[in-house]
């Protein structure tokens, strides 16, 4: 059984000082959480904010990591500089990393190997532009992202992958429940082919296209969809925690 995992993307969001807030409202709501809650935070406010998590329900994660472990990488982070704050989690591959700073499926596959050999749980994010989605390459799109990013991934199950169509996210449309769970469903059986169907059936999968208070009911009781990689609704503790509580 998968066990659910819910992820807040803070994006450029929140000083050190609002992050410690925000957080400190959030632990007491979800203090009750049956499934696993993360906070992906600006990697400036990770002391603070990984200070005020300490004996909470919530772990920490970053938004970015280097793979390399040290060197002529100015403003970059590594592995183990996010390690030494009890980062956990990574996220990797954002179609805004993506679009904006030139992230590859080449990249993604290197911070995610990276990630793995620290010992961070990377949460890798795939997924389709309305274009190509409208002129059905979707599972070409994606199963070139999943071919190229998870190369010499030893074990598959330690990442969890975020399904984020481009399209529906920052921009309030989302797919449909159905949409949702029938394309993670390729996703699942692309992860069976490459590796094997046993270990796909072990890979959490989120959904990550403006998951919200008000949809995460629908998108949550599809069986395909272990979890939501949240942006917006995370900044605000009630909507957040709404979410984490899905099934109440």
């Amino acid at each position: 059984m998968r066990k659910t995992i819910i992820a807040g993307n803070w994006k450029m969001n929140n000083t050190a000082s609002q992050g410690v807030a925000l957080v400190k409202a959030i632990a007491p709501l979800v203090e009750d959480a049956e499934c696993d809650v993360v906070v992906c935070v600006p990697a400036i406010d990770i002391p603070a904010v990984g200070e005020a998590l300490k004996g909470t329900k919530i772990a920490l994660g970053a938004q970015n990591v280097h793979f390399a472990e040290k060197g002529a990488y100015t403003g970059e982070i590594s592995a183990s500089m996010l390690k030494e704050y009890g980062v956990q989690y990574v996220i990797i591959g954002h179609s805004e990393r993506r679009q904006y700073f030139g992230e590859t499926d080449e990249t993604v596959n290197k911070r995610t190997l990276a990630a793995l050999a620290a010992g961070l749980t990377p949460i890798v994010c795939i997924g389709e532009s309305l274009e190509e989605r409208e002129t059905g390459k979707t599972e070409s799109v994606l199963a070139k992202q999943i071919e190229e990013g998870f190369k010499g991934i030893e074990d598959i199950k330690k990442i969890v992958v975020a399904y984020e169509p481009i399209w529906a996210i920052g921009t309030g449309r989302t797919a449909t429940a159905e949409q949702a769970n029938e394309t993670i469903g390729f996703i699942r059986r692309k992860i069976g082919e490459m590796f094997c169907p046993k270990c796909a059936e072990n890979v959490r999968i989120q959904y990550g296209g403006s998951m919200n208070a008000g949809n995460c009911k629908e998108l949550m009781a599809m069986p395909e969809i272990d979890g939501g990689l949240i942006g917006g609704a995370s900044l605000k503790a009630p909507d957040f925690a709404a979410i984490v509580h899905y099934n109440k």
